[in-house]
């Protein structure tokens, strides 16, 4: 295989860095490992996040996420562990993650983790008719 798992996130120049704005990515193929069983731990990763300067590039996300199979971590941990990465990478205005768990032994876990900076203005609520 060419392609290899890697813990190397990239990023490029936001496109409209003047305007808030949101991306959204899915993940529905998270894997890693229970940290007491070895067992396998299956998650469906939602990323939300207002871009500052800096985007995630979607390739090396793959590669990132794809390094975590062998990986053993509570779900607490890998989503914190996620954040921490994401953040350091893209300084974004905002992030959340929030993944989803498979049930493992008849509980299901989600686990949702947040950053803002702090001198970005929460922007008001805007309702539609």
């Amino acid at each position: 295989m060419t392609t290899q798992p890697s813990k190397d996130l990239e990023t490029f120049p936001n496109p409209q860095p003047q305007r808030d704005y949101t991306i959204r990515i899915d993940v529905p193929e998270f894997t890693c490992l229970c940290p007491k069983t070895g067992q396998p731990d299956f998650a469906t990763i939602h990323i939300e996040y207002v871009p500052n300067q800096l985007c995630v590039e979607l390739k090396a996300l793959k590669l990132y996420m794809w390094a975590f199979r062998e990986q053993g971590a509570f779900h607490e941990a890998v989503t914190n562990e996620m954040l921490d990465d994401l953040v350091r990478v893209t300084a974004p205005r905002f992030m959340r993650i929030r993944a989803v768990f498979n049930v493992r032994g008849g509980v299901y876990t989600t686990v949702i983790v947040e950053h803002r900076d702090p001198s970005w203005p929460i922007p008001a609520v805007v309702s539609l008719p």
